[in-house]
């Protein structure tokens, strides 16, 4: 064996460089984060070939005093805390003091800080080991960093292209812009400017960010969220399930302003999205979680992307349920009124009219004598909803407004205030009927059934032991399960809408997610899945005619249903086609 020896510093460093320092991205982001730390009210970031040859990081925050520069730039040194306790009250994005030795020891980096205490700037090489020399930089810090892996071939030959590690340094950035939307942003890429962004402070100004770096067309499918309960707040935005991805590309989860990957609430908000998804889509969202730092730990990932909560199951139950009921609260009026509606809306009531009498488009089809008199319904219509307008009583008409005609047997097509609805009339009531079934479902007890032969099961300890921490949730769900021994179970009830099911495989995934993440929603899954399949079923089939009345109190069942904008497999219900789209197609006016 070798001696055992002390490595040199500058090893070291390179070491750490390998954690914190992956790619041109992992040091914009340390950089930036420490701008951000520094109370930066505007941050630029500057790049060249892909921060390959040049990232250039400029802030107008506090500033590094002088006889601090060379301190800066060693190993383990930090402004961010001083003892133990404080790690267990993290405030800050930066707190370990690995980034800068770690960026100076794999490029050419040079550190120029005019501390709002100085006179004027100062500016240090951190391979040199020169005194700092004056400088003439405006107030904040500007870092560059040249030659990134210069020294370190290896690590060189595995970088991509310099387009694609500019890609992850934009991507990174609209992170980074999103997580803070009062900072002023500005990113250059081979001297030209790519993104300029102003702080956003007023709810208009932060939709506008959004549009900018996520796309107008999520800017306007958003539902916003503000929710607090006992010390954890959950606020953004999540777009509407019509609103979906091919890849969970547009996905943003804020801890405490702390951009994180954290499998616990990426199971969350796809449990809140099961329900109104389609089948392989991904939702998009802009989201951000506050609690006390004392209640997660953030010393747990080199390059800070995870996070531990004291109590996961809390945060997971929290965040499911804050977006199950924002997504379930949704109804017509709010999104034909305003693209981006706030959960505390959702619940807003909608006025029931009078139904209207008459019949379907298909069956006065063959009777041409009745032509005019659905002719002279729509007009009536028309100067109702116009009469309407006129008096500012528009409150008068439902928001999917009243129906017309029956299109194909498939389509109702009604007039509201807006213009023209199209209302997909299988798709709309298999969620009237499935959300019923949910109602009755579980306004009941569960109705349980014993197996005939009771089946015997062999387990983990640990998963014997989550029988019984779970007994009374498993008993509440319908599973009689007991443990016969160490690594031994025994089910024995079953609950009736699952008696067809391989229960004893839904037992074990049952147990997986109590281990991973203290409780499950399996059993509402699969009960929502059959209920789903019934009401497909039970639901009003293509081709069927119907009565103006039965159109009209589809309509109304619309605008009373929760998650009605979708129906069970996250296909749109309906669609609005405004006055003036409709205008523009026509060429009305030009």
């Amino acid at each position: 064996m070798p001696h055992i020896q002390i490595l040199p510093s500058h090893l070291v460093n390179q070491i750490a460089a390998g954690e914190v320092v992956e790619r041109p991205a992992s040091v914009v982001k340390e950089l930036v984060e420490n701008s951000l730390d520094a109370g930066a009210d505007s941050i630029v970031v500057e790049i060249e070939a892909g921060g390959t040859k040049l990232i250039r990081i400029s802030d107008d925050g506090c500033g590094i005093k002088r006889d601090e520069l060379g301190t800066a730039v060693s190993r383990h040194a930090t402004s961010k805390i001083r003892n133990l306790d404080d790690l267990e009250i993290i405030d800050s994005l930066g707190f370990r003091g690995e980034a800068l030795p770690s960026i100076a020891s794999v490029s050419r980096l040079s550190l120029c800080s005019y501390h709002e205490n100085e006179e004027h700037a100062w500016k240090i090489n951190a391979r040199d080991e020169q005194p700092p020399v004056p400088d003439a930089s405006p107030r904040g810090t500007v870092i560059d960093v040249r030659e990134l892996f210069y020294n370190v071939p290896a690590r060189k030959k595995f970088l991509r292209t310099d387009q694609t590690e500019y890609k992850h340094i934009e991507s990174l950035f609209k992170t980074l812009a999103l997580s803070h939307s009062s900072v002023a942003f500005k990113l250059i890429h081979n001297q030209k400017v790519i993104y300029q962004l102003k702080p956003a402070t007023s709810p208009a100004e932060r939709q506008q960010r959004l549009a900018m770096l996520c796309g107008k067309s999520f800017a306007e499918s958003l539902i916003e969220i503000d929710v607090e309960i006992d010390g954890h707040c959950l606020h953004g935005w999540t777009a509407l399930p019509t609103f979906n991805r091919s890849q969970a590309d547009m996905q943003y989860f804020f801890v405490n302003q702390r951009m994180i990957r954290d499998k616990l609430i990426n199971h969350a908000v796809r449990q809140a999205y099961q329900d109104v998804m389609f089948h392989g889509r991904h939702p998009a969202f802009v989201l951000s979680l506050q609690l006390d730092p004392r209640q997660l730990d953030v010393n747990v990932h080199p390059q800070k992307h995870e996070v531990r909560f004291r109590n996961s199951r809390l945060v997971h139950d929290f965040i499911y349920r804050s977006l199950k009921q924002a997504l379930a609260g949704v109804q017509p009026e709010q999104q034909i009124d305003s693209p981006a509606f706030t959960f505390e809306r959702a619940n807003a009531q909608v006025q029931v009219p009078p139904q209207q009498t008459g019949m379907g488009f298909n069956q006065f089809n063959s009777h041409a004598g009745k032509v005019a008199d659905i002719q002279e319904r729509t007009a009536s219509y028309t100067a109702l909803i116009q009469t309407s307008e006129d008096e500012e009583t528009s409150a008068q008409i439902p928001p999917l407004g009243y129906a017309l005609a029956q299109l194909k047997g498939i389509y109702i097509l009604a007039e509201n205030t807006q213009g023209l609805i199209v209302v997909d009339m299988h798709a709309a009531h298999e969620r009237i009927v499935y959300e019923r079934m949910k109602q009755n479902v579980a306004q009941q007890d569960v109705i349980r059934q014993p197996l005939l032969v009771p089946i015997s099961m062999n387990v983990s300890q640990a998963e014997a032991d989550l029988v019984e921490e779970h007994q009374a949730q498993l008993v509440h769900l319908g599973f009689d399960v007991e443990r016969l021994g160490v690594e031994q179970l025994r089910l024995r009830t079953v609950p009736v809408l699952l008696k067809d099911a391989d229960c004893e495989q839904l037992v074990r995934d049952l147990l997986a997610d109590f281990l991973e993440f203290g409780q499950s929603q399996r059993i509402e899954e699969f009960e929502n899945d059959m209920l789903a399949t019934m009401a497909c079923h039970a639901s009003v089939r293509a081709n069927r005619l119907l009565s103006i009345d039965e159109m009209n109190a589809l309509l109304r069942d619309i605008e009373q249903t929760e998650r009605s904008g979708q129906c069970n497999h996250g296909r749109p219900t309906w669609k609005q086609l405004s006055l003036d789209a409709l205008d523009k197609f026509f060429k009305r006016g030009q």
